[in-house]
C-alpha cells in the first residue's frame, strides 16, 4: 500500500502523539508509584509520630539492616556500619532525588564492624580489634575488593568493644577504646580512651583517657577542636549518672572515668584519693542513661541560621532506667564554647505509654544540608529536610 505525503504526515503525527501519551502515561505511573513507596515506607516507620521544629519534615531515606554509623564519600555515597552484623553496606541515591535507590553490601563477614570512614578513596571498617580497608571503593560497589588489614592491635574484649571512627582534621584516624566493663580500672592505658593512628595504622596513640566509652565525636568547624559524646556508667541509680558532651581542645587529657562521674560525682569504689576537680568537666550533661551516641556538627545552608555549627546528637535512648529516656536527637547551640540552647530537635520514637517505635544511632549532614539519622531498631535511615 503507498502513502501519498499528506496521508503519511498525518500518519506520523499521529504515531508520535500516541508516543508522547504513552511517555507520560509511564512518567505518570512511575511518580505514583514513587510516591506510594514513599507514603507506605512512611507509615510502616510511624513517622508521622515524630515531632520536629515547625518547617521540617522526615522520611525514609532507605533501609538498611541494624543501621548504625553513617559516613559519606565526595561523590554522595553514604556508607553504613552495624554492630551486631557482620556487615557494611553502601547506599547510592542514583537519579539525585534524596532518597537511596539501591543498597549494596560492599563487606561481610566482618565482627562487629559499627564504624565507618572514609579518606583518600579508601573506605575504613573498625571491627572490635581491628581498622580494615576498601580501596577505590566507590567505583566497585558491585564488586568490592577483599579488606585489606591497617592495623589489628586493639583489645579484642566484646564489652565496649564496637567502635565509632573518623578523621580528623590533622588527617589521623581517630578511634575510641570503650571500657571492657560497666566499671573499673585498668593498667592497659589503651582503655577507656580515644586512641588515633595514622591512616596507613603506624603511629597509635591515646589521644584522650579517662573515657568510659564514646560512641560519637566530630571536630568543630572553626576551632578544629574535637567534641564527643560519652555513656556513663549503669547501676548507680535511675539518675545518675548522666552522660556528657565533651570537648578535647588537646592531647593528653583526663576526663574522669572511673574515678569521677558526670564531672561532679566521685565513684565510690575508686575514688579513695581523687577529687573531681582533677578531671575536666563535661561541657554539657546529656540526661541519666540516654546512651547519647553519634553527633555532628551542622555546617549547611539548608536549615536556618540558627542551626549553624550547633551540634546534633543523637540519643539512642534507656535500656535498664525504671522509666526510659532519650530516643530522640538533641541539638546544643554554641556561644563560643559555652552551650547557648540545647532543645529536643526530633522525637516521638518514645511514646507516651513507654513503648518505642524507633532508636536513634547516628546523624550525618549530607551535602544538600539535609540531615540523616540512623535507626538500627527500625532498619532505617531518615531524611530531615527544612522548607520555609
Amino acid at each position: 500500500m503507498f502513502l501519498n505525503l499528506k496521508s503519511f504526515t498525518a500518519l506520523f503525527l499521529s504515531f508520535t502523539l500516541l508516543s508522547a501519551n504513552s511517555c507520560k502515561d509511564t512518567a505518570s505511573s512511575n511518580t505514583s508509584a514513587t510516591s506510594a513507596n514513599e507514603t507506605s515506607l512512611f507509615k510502616k516507620y510511624n513517622l508521622d509520630k515524630i515531632k520536629l521544629p515547625q518547617g521540617f519534615t522526615i522520611s525514609v531515606y532507605a533501609e538498611v539492616k541494624n543501621a548504625r554509623s553513617l559516613t559519606l564519600s565526595p561523590n554522595g555515597i553514604l556508607f553504613v556500619g552495624n554492630r551486631t552484623g557482620n556487615k557494611v553496606y553502601a547506599v547510592v541515591d542514583e537519579n539525585k532525588d534524596g532518597t537511596g535507590d539501591k543498597v549494596y553490601t560492599v563487606a561481610s563477614g566482618l565482627e562487629s564492624p559499627n564504624g565507618v570512614a572514609f579518606k583518600d578513596g579508601s573506605l575504613y571498617i573498625a571491627g572490635i580489634s581491628t581498622i580494615l580497608r576498601l580501596d577505590s571503593i566507590e567505583t566497585r560497589l558491585a564488586n568490592p575488593p577483599q579488606p585489606l588489614t591497617v592495623y589489628n592491635k586493639y583489645p579484642s574484649d566484646g564489652h565496649h568493644g564496637w567502635k565509632f571512627i573518623s578523621f580528623g582534621p590533622d588527617g589521623k584516624l581517630y578511634v575510641p577504646v570503650g571500657a571492657p566493663c560497666n566499671i573499673c580500672e585498668k593498667p592497659n592505658p589503651v582503655y577507656s580512651s580515644i586512641t588515633r593512628i595514622n591512616k596507613d595504622g603506624s603511629g597509635m596513640e591515646v589521644f584522650a583517657s579517662g573515657i568510659r566509652n564514646s560512641v560519637g565525636f566530630d571536630w568543630h568547624p572553626i576551632t578544629k577542636e574535637l567534641w564527643f559524646t560519652e555513656n556513663g556508667t549503669d547501676n548507680m541509680g535511675d539518675n545518675v549518672p548522666e552522660d556528657e558532651l565533651n570537648r578535647a581542645p588537646q592531647k593528653g587529657m583526663h576526663f574522669g572515668f572511673p574515678y569521677c562521674h558526670q564531672g561532679n560525682v566521685l565513684d565510690t569504689k575508686y575514688s579513695e584519693g581523687k577529687n573531681c576537680s582533677e578531671y575536666v568537666a563535661p561541657v554539657k550533661t546529656l540526661g541519666p542513661h540516654v546512651a547519647a551516641l553519634g553527633m555532628r556538627f551542622y555546617t549547611g545552608n539548608m536549615f536556618p541560621a540558627e542551626f549553624r555549627n550547633a551540634i546534633f546528637i543523637a540519643k539512642h535512648g534507656s535500656w535498664n532506667r525504671s522509666t526510659p529516656l532519650g530516643y530522640d536527637v538533641t541539638v546544643a547551640t554554641l556561644n563560643g564554647n559555652a552551650i547557648s540552647t540545647y532543645t529536643t530537635f526530633a522525637s516521638g520514637w518514645l511514646r507516651p505509654d513507654n513503648s518505642v517505635i524507633g532508636r536513634p544511632v547516628d546523624v550525618q549532614q549530607m551535602r544538600d544540608g539535609a540531615l540523616l539519622v540512623s535507626d538500627d531498631y527500625n532498619g532505617a535511615i531518615y531524611r530531615i529536610v527544612y522548607k520555609k
